[in-house]
């Protein structure tokens, strides 16, 4: 079983746009944006290689079936280093009619490489923030945040630093005001794993 798949079907926000180079394949960046069952959508960040760049289907306006992983970089800064996150597409084509009934599925199996973080929201919902290690070929790894709520929070209140776990749920976004000085804040957006099953292996 792969260790890190995502499922998103969606609609094309952004025309796709030059994002970097490794080793002189080029990948392309683009925002799907994604129903959830409230009215709100998560409008979220997708990269894909120039070789399955294909203009024709990445086109604004267009609803999509993007297959791929979930994965992380550092962005530096002259200041502080900064946790990216997107989804790497392995496949995309046109989404069908039948896709749309699942529009958001993500799987990890990973390990907490963080002390999980239990807190109450204003409104008393329990919610446990993790961050989740998933290793990837060449040695290198993805750190996932993960949020849990209710009965998942609880549970992951008390796993330990290390613990091997599989997580179901959906990839979300969320705005938020990051303080830059005393006078200015500025809004970021920050996406997350949102638990909606998870599994304790070891």
């Amino acid at each position: 079983m792969e260790n890190n798949v995502i499922t998103l079907v969606g609609t094309v926000e952004t025309e796709a746009e030059y994002s970097h180079s490794v080793l002189e394949e080029e990948f392309f960046s683009f925002m799907l944006r994604v129903p959830r069952l409230s009215e709100n959508d998560d409008l979220l960040p997708v990269t894909v290689s120039a070789r399955q760049l294909d203009t024709s289907l990445i086109k604004m306006g267009n609803k999509i079936k993007v297959k791929g992983q979930l994965r992380s970089y550092n962005k530096y800064t002259q200041t502080k280093t900064r946790l990216i996150l997107t989804v790497f597409a392995k496949g995309i084509a046109s989404a069908l009619p039948e896709d749309e009934d699942n529009p958001n599925e993500i799987f990890i199996n990973g390990f907490i490489c963080k002390t999980p973080v239990y807190r109450r929201t204003p409104f008393g919902r329990e919610i446990t923030d993790l961050i989740i290690a998933v290793n990837r070929a060449f040695n290198r790894s993805d750190y996932i945040p993960a949020i849990a709520w209710g009965k998942n929070a609880v549970y992951s209140e008390n796993l330990e630093v290390g613990s091997n776990v599989m997580l179901w749920g959906r990839l979300q976004s969320r705005n938020y005001n990051k303080r830059i000085s005393e006078e200015e804040t500025e809004v970021r957006t920050a996406y997350e794993l949102s638990i909606t099953k998870i599994e304790k292996l070891a």
